[in-house]
């Protein structure tokens, strides 16, 4: 049996989950956000527990089992207290600066690259004197805050011989050695 499958979900205080029509859907304080699940999955919300099953042993029953037990989960953590992720700009002259939901990105390229985020993030921005520039994304929706990221780092990714680029703050970069001096 799926071990993370058969975990049951404790719904915390003030969130309130839904299933009809094969769609789960959570609200909280945070927001509201729906997943389609698929009919081999059974949902029931019992008291105060969210509780998936399958209905056969298929591989792909099992693997949807895991998966959908998952996915509910991220989205109770979510609208109960919501997912952040930093980012740093590490490069001389790289900066990033916020106007509502439009991030201006300066990366060294001739041009500023702007991005427009998705209502569902809120975005901001700090730039300290000696320190790099930091990025903060905050969303109830852990999927959409991953890729709106990992499209951010598109930009101008980490490189392993001086450590330029956008990072996450906690991520460590495997650096390489430049040319062996004197080599003959």
């Amino acid at each position: 049996m799926s071990r993370i499958g058969k975990l049951p979900i404790s719904i915390p205080a003030g969130v309130n989950v839904t299933y009809k029509d094969n769609i789960v859907t959570v609200k909280g304080p945070k927001g509201e956000l729906t997943q389609y699940v698929n009919p081999v999955i059974d949902v029931k919300v019992e008291d105060g527990h969210v509780v998936l099953s399958r209905q056969d042993d298929e591989k792909q029953s099992r693997a949807f089992h895991g998966l959908y037990r998952a996915l509910v989960h991220n989205m109770v953590v979510g609208v109960s207290e919501g997912y952040k992720k930093e980012m740093e700009l590490v490069g001389v002259g790289y900066r990033a600066s916020n106007n509502g939901n439009i991030i201006d990105f300066s990366l060294g390229y001739t041009h500023n690259i702007f991005m427009q985020l998705p209502a569902e993030i809120k975005v901001e921005t700090k730039s300290e004197r000696n320190k790099n520039p930091l990025i903060i994304l905050e969303s109830c929706d852990k999927q959409l805050l991953g890729q709106v990221c990992a499209k951010i780092r598109s930009f101008r990714k980490p490189e392993p011989y001086k450590g330029k680029g956008i990072k996450f703050v906690d991520e460590v970069i495997r650096r390489k050695s430049g040319k062996s001096a004197g080599a003959k």
